[in-house]
Order: C-alpha cells, then sequence, then structure tokens
C-alpha cells in the first residue's frame, strides 16, 4: 500500500530543497569525495604506511586534524549554545563531562605510578563507541536525504540497512582487538568469521535498498546510496592500511558530520535575523571553528596519535594530552547520540527549515523498545 508521504512525493508535493548545502557539497561531504579518493588508491594497491605509522604529508595531517576537532567543536557549539539547551541535556552537558574528568585524574594519578590501566579503559571505551558513531551517522545520514527526497524506510528495510550496519560495528570491535592485543591470534577466528560477514552486511544494504525501491516506485536518493557505499569503501581502507585507514577515516567522518551543525547553524541564524542573508554570521562562526580547533591542535594530539599511544605505549609526558584527546571523543561521541534525534521536532526545525514544507514526522523508525514504532504504522 503506497502511503500518503508516497503520494506527496509521486505529486511533486517535494521540499523546496533535497539538499542539505547544495548537491555538489553534499555529494563529496556526505562520503562522495572519500570514494573518488580512497577507491582509487585501494585498487591501485599503494601501500600508505610505513613501520607501522602514518605516511603522509604535512599539509593533510594538518587538515585532517583541524577538520577533524572542527567536528568536535561544531557538536559543542550545538549541545553548549545555550542555558536552556545546556539544563535540557543536562547529563550530556555536565554530568558525564565531570564523570569523565573524575576518571581522567585517576588515570593520570596511576600513570604516575607506572600504570596504565586508565589509559587502556579510555582507549577500550573510545575504540568501542568510535565504532558505534560510525555506523550511526552512516544512518543518520540515509535518513535525513531519505526525508528530503520525501520518501522513508519501512520496519523490514530499517532491519535490513541496519543490522547490515552492526555487523561492521563488529567488524570494527574485532579489528581493534586484533590490532590492540599482545597475542592477536587469541581473536584470529573471530576476526575472520567478523571479516566474511561484511559480505553478508553488503547483501543485506542492497536487499534493503532494493526493497525500497520495489515499495515505493523511486530510487533510493543517490545520497543515499552514496552514504550506505561510502563506510563499506572507509572500512575497506582501515583493513588494508591500518592505522593510517582509520587516520583518513576519521577525516572523511568529521567532513561528513560538519555539513549537518553548519546547516543548522546557518537556518537558526537566518531565523534571528527574519530570513536575512547569514554571510556575516557564517564567517564568524567558520573563523571561531577552525581558531578554537588549531588551539586545542596545540596541546591534544590528533585521534592517531591516540590510539597510537595506546596501542604502543605512551611515556608520562604524553599521558596526559593522549588522555584529553580520549576524553573529547568520548564525550563527542556521548552528546551525539542525544542531540542527533532527528525524530525530535526541535532537530527538525534546525536542520530542515530551509527545506519546508515537510511532513510533520520525520521518517526515522524508533528503536524496537519505542513501542509507537510498532502502534502507529
Amino acid at each position: 500500500m503506497i502511503s500518503g508521504e508516497q503520494n506527496n512525493a509521486r505529486a511533486g508535493v517535494l521540499p523546496r530543497s533535497t539538499s542539505i548545502l547544495s548537491p555538489i557539497a553534499d555529494f563529496l561531504c556526505v562520503g562522495g569525495l572519500s570514494i573518488l579518493v580512497l577507491v582509487p588508491l585501494l585498487v591501485s594497491g599503494v601501500d600508505l604506511t610505513f613501520g607501522g605509522m602514518i605516511g603522509f604529508g604535512a599539509g593533510v595531517l594538518w587538515a585532517q586534524i583541524l577538520v577533524n576537532y572542527a567536528h568536535f567543536m561544531a557538536s559543542y557549539r550545538i549541545v553548549y549554545r545555550d542555558r536552556a539547551m545546556i539544563l535540557r541535556h543536562s547529563w550530556a552537558t555536565i554530568w558525564v563531562p565531570l564523570i569523565m574528568l573524575v576518571c581522567l585524574i585517576g588515570a593520570l594519578v596511576e600513570a604516575q605510578a607506572g600504570s596504565k590501566f586508565g589509559l587502556a579503559v579510555f582507549f577500550a571505551v573510545a575504540s568501542g563507541y568510535l565504532a558505534w558513531h560510525y555506523t550511526g551517522q552512516t544512518w543518520g545520514m540515509m535518513v535525513a536525504f531519505t526525508h528530503l527526497n520525501g520518501s522513508r524506510f519501512d520496519r523490514t528495510e530499517y532491519w535490513l540497512i541496519r543490522g547490515g550496519l552492526r555487523i561492521l560495528l563488529c567488524w570494527h570491535l574485532a579489528w581493534f582487538l586484533h590490532l590492540t592485543l599482545r597475542q592477536p591470534e587469541r581473536v584470529a577466528l573471530v576476526f575472520e568469521i567478523a571479516t566474511w560477514a561484511t559480505y553478508l552486511a553488503a547483501l543485506m544494504g542492497i536487499a534493503g535498498l532494493v526493497r525500497m525501491k520495489m515499495r515505493t516506485g523511486q530510487a533510493p536518493a543517490f545520497l543515499v546510496v552514496v552514504a550506505w557505499s561510502s563506510i563499506f569503501v572507509w572500512y575497506a581502507a582501515i583493513a588494508r592500511w591500518g592505522l593510517a585507514g582509520l587516520f583518513l577515516v576519521q577525516f572523511a567522518h568529521a567532513l561528513q558530520y560538519l555539513e549537518f551543525p553548519t546547516r543548522i547553524e546557518i537556518n537558526r541564524a537566518r531565523r534571528a535575523s527574519a530570513g536575512a542573508s547569514p554571510i556575516t554570521h557564517m564567517a564568524i562562526y567558520g573563523g571561531v571553528m577552525l581558531g578554537v580547533s588549531l588551539l586545542v591542535t596545540l596541546f591534544v594530539p590528533g585521534p592517531a596519535q591516540a590510539v597510537a599511544a595506546g596501542v604502543f605505549g605512551a611515556g608520562p609526558d604524553s599521558i596526559a594530552p593522549v588522555l584529553i584527546s580520549y576524553f573529547i571523543g568520548i564525550h563527542h561521541f556521548f552528546t551525539d547520540g542525544v542531540i542527533w534525534k532527528l525524530r525530535n521536532p526541535d532537530v527538525q526545525e534546525d536542520l530542515f527549515a530551509h527545506a519546508r514544507p515537510v511532513a510533520a514526522t520525520v521518517p526515522v523508525p524508533p528503536l524496537w523498545w519505542e513501542k509507537e514504532f510498532w502502534t502507529r504504522r
């Protein structure tokens, strides 16, 4: 049965814009740039690592680090933008950072005594959360661009596509274990099974997208396919190049993220200035993001350095900046899980205000314990 949303889509009642920023910017940010760069490198067989360390030029290193910290700062801009937002999400803005600060101090004290258990815990939590973050963001991209195109995923498609992404999450965790354990052969079988399971993940995603086309009579939006495809390319890069691959993937992930808080900032600025062009506001916003990112970069190591420190050991003089790096990463993952609920009307208003009219409810299937999902269909 064709829903009212699908009838509207076929009748041409679509949002004024089906883009977040612009078709080209969306394509490059959501995964197109990483596909264009990484696929040729993967096919060529080039080795991007030298003795286990990252072998990139200074320009690439600085660009990755600045873009990465800019995407952290953009997240903080959203969650700490005013007192009401801080109090609404007090766990993310106040209590979790305080708890993590106590743990960080404990890890520093412990490190002075010669133990790195606290560092190992931060590393494990950050690694696991990173896997959840990558796959969750991919799903968020797919939902957002499906919505902008006037369609939605149904329950079966949700489980097929999201289930495949969960398999990739498991591969990511298995890869981290295989990388970090002193005896990686202990998880060799798990890693091999997880690697073969990625083919099942691809088939599940394809099945979900094909089913959506058959159900609606419309092909999934091009950027939905780009977002879904890109994460497979990312994990292929990690599998091929290890930490160097992770370094490049984190760059792509941060770039993918950045256009969404940028759109929110533009929409909020237009609303505050009664629709006037927010060029000056956005110039200040971009300058502040880059400036703060540069300052953080001077005192905190980049993510690849932090991972390497966790794997290969870190001396007492470097343990503090490494732990701060993990602190920022984990807190970012947590705040993102709180603020990016696309079915939240406030998030819809901020993110899709430029694309009105849109459906009252963003087509995001709630998680299985949210009973509305089963009763409102």
